[in-house]
């Protein structure tokens, strides 16, 4: 039977939204699901983690050098974890995901499969290649365990509970490393919902021809409770910092809403966006790649359209 190690990354005493849709990826294999949680005091996400339906049991492993959550220093932990009888090794497609399971890998001699989006048995799966145009089925070994990350725009997430998991404080007899250190976080405070885990995304591209110009973008996503993403070459012009970036090359997202506004429709950005639900297009060139991929496309002037549009949510 399968034993699942979940990596429950999590921030400030939150666990992050993908995780659920992480567990809901290792149910289509079954067996033991276990989440495991690094931070200084990590109750409060290890609670939450509990909460979510399929988890078996939550590991809180609580120690000084985890309170920042650097990769480096949480790999040899999950490696001796994993060395316990886990068949698998799972860990969202975020930033932090991306960083951390290759150092896993590579210290378990294993090789990665990436960006899983499809779950055909305990070892088979789904992922996609050039840029999502193509999908293809790799059948990863066994031993020792399958490590990979989880394409988090290809899951739903799972539902809660009926009845909290057990949460298990253990104590591991690791040596961290001590070549690198936290210095300082700086990232940008907003009350807009966070892009990748966003129901709604209202999206801006080269068109709008400043970052003055975005302004537009942010009153309709504010309209709508919607995050803000960019296309590439919003972010290359300097309109918006590349953590706003959509694409092959940014963040891939999955919501039920999608306004791209401005945005031609290069197939970098579209690989960032095939699972949106609905896609709305907004540009004034009728024969913009868009359009070809959008459910709903509006021709014309984005700085006529976009207000109008807003006045009437």
């Amino acid at each position: 039977m399968s034993k699942i190690l979940v990596i429950g990354q999590q921030a400030e005493g939150k666990l992050n939204s993908g995780i659920a849709k992480v567990v809901n990826a290792a149910k289509a294999i079954g067996g033991e699901i276990h989440v495991v949680v690094f931070a200084a005091d990590g109750s409060a996400a290890a609670a939450q983690a509990a909460a979510i339906d399929g988890v078996t049991k939550v590991i809180q492993i609580d120690r000084a050098e985890n309170d920042h959550g650097l990769a480096v220093i949480v790999e040899p932990q999950i490696v001796a974890l994993a060395k316990t009888g886990y068949s698998h090794v799972f860990a969202a497609g975020t930033t932090f995901g991306k960083d951390l399971l290759p150092r896993v890998a590579a210290k378990l001699g294993v090789q990665q499969v990436s960006d899983i989006m499809a779950v055909h048995g305990a070892t088979s799966f789904d992922r996609p290649i050039y840029a999502g145009n193509a999908i293809l089925t790799v059948e990863a070994p066994a031993e020792p365990c399958v490590v990979a990350t989880i394409r988090l725009a290809s899951f739903q997430a799972a539902g809660d509970a009926a009845a909290a998991a057990p949460i298990e404080k253990q104590t591991l007899d690791v040596t961290l490393p001590t070549h690198t250190r936290f210095v300082k976080l700086e990232a940008q405070k907003s009350e807009r919902p966070e892009l990748q885990s966003a129901n709604r995304v209202v999206s801006g591209g080269r068109a709008l021809a400043s970052s003055e110009n975005f302004s537009i973008i942010y009153s309709l996503a504010d309209k709508l409770k919607a995050g803000v993403g960019a296309s590439r070459a919003a972010v290359d012009s300097g309109y918006v910092p590349n953590d706003m970036q959509v694409g092959q090359t940014g963040k891939i997202i999955a919501p039920e809403l999608y306004f791209a506004i401005g945005i031609s429709g290069a197939i970098q950005h579209l690989a960032g966006i095939k699972d949106a639900r609905t896609i709305v297009a907004i540009n004034k060139d009728p024969e913009a790649p868009i359009f070809e991929v959008a459910d709903y496309g509006l021709v014309g002037d984005l700085f006529t359209l976009v207000p109008e549009l807003e006045s009437k949510v």
